[in-house]
């Protein structure tokens, strides 16, 4: 079987730290977002899945990149495109509030160390940082491809 999903990713920094997502049944990291619902501005998919996830609401945003991926997870085959923006919160909280995700601010070099999925979209930030420009990278079956 296989899945097709547009999913919104946000890009959240404090002091020098990103915020990322720890999958408690699964056991990996990830960005902060979820699903694009059908009908959904993006804006409105980015502000309903932080407000979600974190209990908070967003001061500014903007598009930084795009991560199109492709893998497999419970026997099922998903194609996913990232829209990735940088996203200025409201305040700045680590509280999920949804009980099967934590949140956890890494600094830049564990950031860089540990394994955070996508692969492509957590190499792309990290450039990201550095240069400020936006990125469409590609991920298929974990053979990173860059078009910058």
């Amino acid at each position: 079987m296989e899945k097709f999903e547009v999913c919104i990713r946000a890009i959240i920094r404090h002091q020098n730290k990103i915020l990322v997502c720890y999958h408690k049944e699964k056991g990996y990291y990830f960005f902060p977002g979820g699903h694009l619902n059908f009908g959904e501005s993006i804006p409105k998919a980015l502000l309903r899945e932080i407000k979600e996830e974190l209990g908070i609401g967003i001061k500014k945003y903007s598009f930084v990149g795009l991560v199109d991926n492709i893998y497999e997870e419970d026997n099922q085959r998903h194609h996913e495109i990232n829209l990735v923006f940088n996203v200025i919160p409201d305040k700045i909280s680590e509280e999920s509030k949804e009980g099967h995700i934590d949140f956890v601010f890494f600094d830049k070099n564990r950031f860089s160390k540990e394994k955070i999925l996508p692969r492509a979209l957590q190499k792309a930030i990290l450039r990201w940082l550095k240069n400020k420009k936006i990125f469409w990278v590609s991920q298929i079956y974990d053979k990173v491809t860059s078009h910058f």
